[in-house]
């Protein structure tokens, strides 16, 4: 089985900013970043300002994943050039494999895909963010070869009543 990239339409952009705005705003209430009451205007503001001028923002590369068996879009990913110690460096922004094509290896695929595009585009490494609650992500993350640089932590805290 392979999986390939192509880049985004303008319809297929549309569709997936209307599907990754809540799926967005979910993540950083489950993660407790966001209120509730305001994660959908704030994940709203967050692509406004890392894509503000859609598929046509300078640094930035949406596909679609395609299973090349039943060449049928599968999911997405996201990258943009971003600096890293004053170096030029691939982000993965987002990656969404659709449920019912999870578990069958696209998601790796799909990650070796964008290393080979950042690659050819003179980006000599790739960062990403992960979820604390995502485990699937972070265990596919680490088997690649992806390495924790950054962790943030957090503990809420409870009065023992004593």
């Amino acid at each position: 089985m392979t999986t390939a990239l192509k880049e985004m339409t303008d319809e297929e952009y549309e569709d997936y900013v209307a599907h990754s705005i809540p799926n967005h705003a979910r993540n950083k209430i489950n993660s407790g970043e966001w209120p509730e009451e305001t994660a959908e205007q704030q994940a709203r503001d967050s692509f406004a300002e890392l894509l503000p001028q859609g598929l046509a923002t300078p640094g930035n590369y949406l596909f679609q994943i395609i299973d090349e068996w039943d060449e049928v879009p599968v999911g997405v990913i996201w990258i943009a050039e971003r600096d890293r110690a004053g170096q030029k460096a691939a982000y993965i922004y987002d990656v969404f494999i659709k449920p019912e094509y999870q578990g069958k290896g696209h998601g790796s695929r799909a990650i070796k895909a964008v290393e080979e595009k950042a690659l050819d585009m003179g980006l000599p490494g790739i960062g990403l963010h992960v979820f604390g609650h995502n485990d699937g992500a972070r265990r596919l993350y680490e088997k690649l070869g992806y390495e924790p640089v950054n962790i943030f932590m957090y503990k809420q805290l409870v009065r023992s009543g004593l």
